[in-house]
């Protein structure tokens, strides 16, 4: 059975830069799934329940903070890993991400090979 991993961003250079970052990863049969603003991802995890979310955090609509927590927090989504990735890399961001319930917070730009990694161990592929 495949597994279905989310990429949300509203920069759809950055979109596109993700899913070939992880692209090995359809050859291990996962699906990607693909959102624009922070309305569409809630959806999309919502009927969709993918295992992994990249989920930017600023993004109109909706935040990525907002859809965290509400995912996290008031709908309690189960099995779903949920990795901010933002260009906004204080401490106090990394904090609030954290506290509406991110499982991890990365910056941007991101290590390529860091972002596969973890992809693959919240994945199970390794």
């Amino acid at each position: 059975m495949s597994q279905k991993l989310l990429i949300v961003d509203d920069e759809p250079h950055i979109r596109m830069l993700i899913e070939q970052t992880l692209e090995e990863l359809e050859d291990e049969d996962v699906d990607f799934l693909t959102a624009d603003n922070g309305e569409t991802a809630l959806e999309i995890i919502c009927t969709e329940k993918p295992k992994l979310v990249f989920l930017d955090v600023m993004m109109p609509k909706m935040n990525g903070m907002e859809v965290c927590r509400k995912v996290k927090k008031e709908l309690a989504v189960d099995g779903t890993y949920i990795i901010l990735l933002t260009a906004k890399g204080q401490e106090l961001d990394k904090q609030k991400g954290l506290e509406v319930g991110a499982d991890l917070y990365m910056t941007k730009p991101f290590d390529p090979e860091a972002l596969l990694k973890k992809a693959k161990e919240v994945l199970g592929l390794e």
